[in-house]
């Protein structure tokens, strides 16, 4: 079974990931993690990336889809995150799982209105020691500024800053659009809405996981 998360910045899809992940036993595949994974490893996918990275330009379609492509094993549970994040790279994806007689199950897009994504953006907070997360307005520390787990320093990431966060969420739309329009003519496609709690989040991906609820 092959599922698809797709969500803008904020909308929870790391926490989701890994509810279903639990739940369903996919093994959890993240662009960003198999980047950094293979940047580290110094493999030579890995040398790729890191060349474009290094100089702040998008890793080309082809590299992304074959980093993906050495991680898939076919007849497992797979939940992908990250990937695809255009036409081209869900085109190949699909050629890919043709292959190994496999398909896209279900894509599931986590809706979320852009002034809540970047109200969570903005108050999230990550410590500086053990990576923890937190959010001064959902799940705030015990201590203010300090990590409950190590008492670690807790700030702001880069990106999480609103003018970052709002290009984020402007880059999503512009490269999710299109491919929103292409798993819908696929039938695969259905969204939930990530505004909920994250219980009622994840009782709602469930249900389209077995196999419930209609796309739109």
């Amino acid at each position: 079974m092959i599922v698809i998360l797709l969500g803008a910045p904020g909308s929870g899809k790391g926490t989701q990931s890994k509810a279903l992940a639990a739940l369903y036993g996919f093994s959890h595949l993240s662009t960003g993690d198999i980047f950094r994974a293979e940047i580290a490893q110094k493999t030579e996918l890995g040398k790729k990336a890191s060349e474009y990275v290094k100089s702040g330009k998008l890793v080309p379609d082809a590299v992304v889809t074959e980093m993906v492509a050495g991680k898939l094993e076919p007849g497992r549970r797979y939940l992908l995150d990250g990937f695809p994040r255009n036409v081209e790279q869900a085109r190949s994806l699909d050629g890919l799982l043709e292959r190994s007689g496999s398909s896209v199950d279900r894509v599931i897009l986590l809706e979320l209105p852009q002034a809540e994504a970047l109200k969570r953006l903005t108050s999230r907070r990550v410590c500086s020691k053990c990576g923890a997360v937190y959010n001064t307005l959902t799940r705030p520390p015990k201590v203010e500024g300090r990590c409950d787990d190590c008492e670690g320093e807790l700030a702001q990431r880069e990106d999480d800053s609103e003018a970052t966060a709002k290009k984020r969420w402007m880059v999503f739309e512009d490269l999710t659009s299109p491919l929103i329009a292409y798993y819908k003519a696929e039938g695969v496609f259905a969204r939930v809405d990530a505004s909920q709690e994250p219980e009622a989040v994840t009782a709602a991906l469930s249900g389209l996981v077995d196999g419930g609820g209609a796309g739109r």
